[in-house]
């Protein structure tokens, strides 16, 4: 339809033109002494506008002519970044499809044009990494090393490779570098976690779960394993005296030290220096806020002298523990344990024999059959020590 009247405006102009200068009788006169030139009118407009036609495409002409070196700059430019960019796409693409070899090749030609050699430089590291070629990866990393813009992928990159690659000194080093620019942010903080982790580093790896914690920047899970595994390390140390182990728990925040975990590594650690009152006083704390039978394994084997009254001090907190909880085995065997200690014999053999009946675990049994030939023992009955002792040995075997 816009085609049509297309036509009918430029027919009608056509006509009208015609028309026009059919009945024109103007004519032009053109003087140049001794030449004088008569044109009618029509010709001399029809003259003038070839004219100009041809003088503009001449312009346009030179006008390309002069622009030409410009546009095939300009063209290749184009030819380069589309290029590069379609490199850069292939690189990422390859990368998340796990075809590191042709991510690295990608990331090559992406690498020409300077707007996206960073860029390129930080997925031809990792394409590298995941192919194993730690000398590829440190050239692709230098390429960037002295590109200020970078900084922070570059370091946040080296950081994460290094870890993959177990090597938490050098990771190390990055996040320093990292952290000295000024940057902080959660996910360095995290793979901070893991360099230290490696390390070995465990008061480090605690502040840093308590500051990742704060921002809930750690599964519950992870971050209660994390805790359980530096405070084993920490409680465990045999270079601790009994001074440096009390030093190294009164750093342990309040809340940490009644988990069950903490609580028994301390208390196995504090036994095994001869501090048995302090190692009474933290699993009390901890069954007070949450009982288990681990630290209550640790209360047993804190048990104050014999004749003393801290001895019978535990002795009723047993008493007071078994009231609320009437058929918990373990209990049942520590209270019996003290007991014998404490040599209130009937109190013992009932509490041992209840601890056997409703023991669940073969090291439960071996322990009251042990405790109870060892009170048979004592109270100079052979016959029912021995017999005791027997079933101890085929518990062990079983």
């Amino acid at each position: 339809m816009r085609l049509f009247i297309w036509l009918v405006v430029m027919m009608a102009a056509a006509i009208g033109i015609a028309v026009t200068a059919r009945f024109n009788p103007g004519n032009v006169v053109l003087f140049y002494p001794p030449y004088r030139v008569d044109l009618s009118l029509n010709f001399f407009l029809v003259l003038l506008a070839a004219s100009f036609m041809l003088v503009y495409f001449l312009v346009r002409a030179f006008n390309a002519t002069v622009n030409m070196p410009r546009k095939v700059a300009a063209y290749r430019q184009n030819k380069r970044e589309r290029d590069g960019n379609k490199g850069l796409r292939d690189a990422l693409k390859a990368l998340f499809e796990g075809r590191f070899g042709h991510a690295e090749k990608a990331a090559l030609r992406a690498a020409e044009l300077p707007e996206n050699a960073g860029v390129a430089a930080l997925i031809g590291a990792r394409a590298a990494h995941r192919m194993r070629q730690q000398a590829r990866r440190d050239q692709w990393l230098a390429r960037i090393a002295s590109d200020n813009s970078m900084k922070t992928a570059r370091l946040m990159t080296v950081t994460e490779l290094l870890v993959d690659d177990h090597q938490p000194e050098a990771a190390l080093e990055a996040v320093r570098e990292l952290n000295a620019s000024g940057t902080r942010h959660i996910h360095a903080l995290q793979w901070s976690l893991k360099a230290e982790q490696q390390a070995k580093n465990w008061p480090e790896v605690l502040r840093l779960v308590r500051l990742l914690d704060k921002h809930k920047a750690l599964h519950p899970a992870l971050s209660a394993r994390l805790r359980e595994l530096a405070y084993d390390d920490l409680l465990s140390d045999n270079a601790h005296d009994a001074e440096s182990l009390q030093r190294v728990w009164a750093t342990i925040p309040t809340a940490d030290r009644l988990k069950p975990y903490v609580a028994c590594r301390a208390a196995t650690a504090l036994n095994a220096r001869g501090l048995h009152d302090e190692a009474r006083v933290v699993c009390e704390e901890s069954l007070a806020a949450n009982w288990d039978e681990r630290v209550l394994r640790a209360y047993r084997d804190a048990a104050a002298p014999v004749g003393s009254a801290a001895l019978l001090v535990q002795i009723e907190h047993c008493e007071g523990w078994v009231r609320e909880r009437p058929n918990d085995a373990e209990l049942a065997l520590t209270l019996g344990s003290l007991c014998l200690k404490q040599k209130l014999w009937g109190k013992a053999q009932r509490y041992l024999e209840q601890a056997l009946s409703d023991a669940s675990e073969a090291r439960m049994v071996r322990e009251s059959h042990l405790k109870l030939a060892q009170m048979h023992e004592a109270l100079s009955q052979p016959e029912e020590a021995a017999n005791h002792y027997r079933q101890c040995a085929l518990a062990t075997i079983l």
